[in-house]
């Protein structure tokens, strides 16, 4: 192929693309039973049930974490669920802390009072393990460096008995850790995750080891759909679908030139 071939099918996939996403087109998906069950379960928490929300990725996979997140945060909020933030991963802490705040701020949610950022810890398997003795030892400070007690919604919170369970937002494998260790402790685990975790994470969900799942782009745009806010999700499906779409189309314009060509020289 030339260079100048490989130009022109570049500009066209970013001209297609982005006359997609301004043109208002919307795709119309039906929910996944995967994505209700999340919604379900957030929906069926009283008010001010307090989940902790882990940040379990690295940066690189924003594009497809970040609207997952967002639909997430947005529901729990809504739902005026007591939200408390943490990391596992330290690329993962400044993309949380932000994340909560810019989205508390939509919802006029009070730091410390409707939600709190606790930071990062290392040793991810130890950090569980002693949130599930005792959230107060294991982050004595929140990531702003607050005392764990001046903070009016951590105060009563204990180990993960007065949680009503953690929402790990992951692109790895780290979600199966809280599978592993919270369950000692009865933990109640949901996640959101890239698309390719979701075979990872579907026998756990099989089990009963995990609550619900939201997974990848299509799950964020469901998610969206269902607590009735557009967002990234759809964007990204959309934006997605019509590069799949001309890569097909390209794909049926090479083989039938192949073919022309062939009959040509034969």
């Amino acid at each position: 192929m030339h260079l100048e071939t490989r130009h022109w099918i570049f500009a066209g996939l970013f001209l297609l693309v982005g006359l997609t996403l301004v043109s208002g087109i919307t795709l119309d998906l039906p929910v996944s039973p995967d994505t209700q069950r999340m919604y379900d379960f957030i929906e069926e928490l009283p008010e001010g049930s307090v989940l902790l929300v882990s940040f379990d990725h690295e940066a690189s996979s924003l594009p497809e974490i970040q609207p997952i997140t967002l639909a997430l945060l947005r529901h729990g909020f809504e739902h005026k669920l007591c939200l408390v933030g943490l990391a596992l991963m330290a690329e993962g802490t400044a993309i949380g802390y932000r994340l909560m705040c810019e989205t508390a701020e939509e919802f006029d949610a009070e730091y410390g009072t409707d939600y709190v950022f606790l930071g990062f810890r290392p040793q991810y398997i130890a950090a569980i393990l002693s949130m599930g003795e005792s959230i107060k030892a294991t982050f004595p400070e929140d990531y702003l460096s607050r005392p764990y007690d001046s903070l009016a919604l951590l105060r009563p919170l204990g180990n993960y008995s007065d949680v009503v369970g953690v929402l790990s937002i992951a692109d790895g494998s780290f979600t199966t850790h809280w599978v592993e260790y919270g369950g000692r402790y009865e933990l109640k685990v949901l996640a959101g995750v890239t698309a390719a975790m979701v075979t990872t994470y579907d026998p756990y969900l099989a089990s009963g080891q995990m609550q619900a799942m939201v997974s990848g782009l299509r799950g964020a745009a469901e998610y969206e759909t269902l607590i009735n806010r557009g967002g990234g999700g759809a964007r990204g499906m959309l934006a997605q679908t019509s590069a799949h779409l001309y890569v097909i189309l390209l794909v049926i314009l090479g083989n039938v030139s192949y073919f022309l060509k062939r009959r040509r020289t034969n």
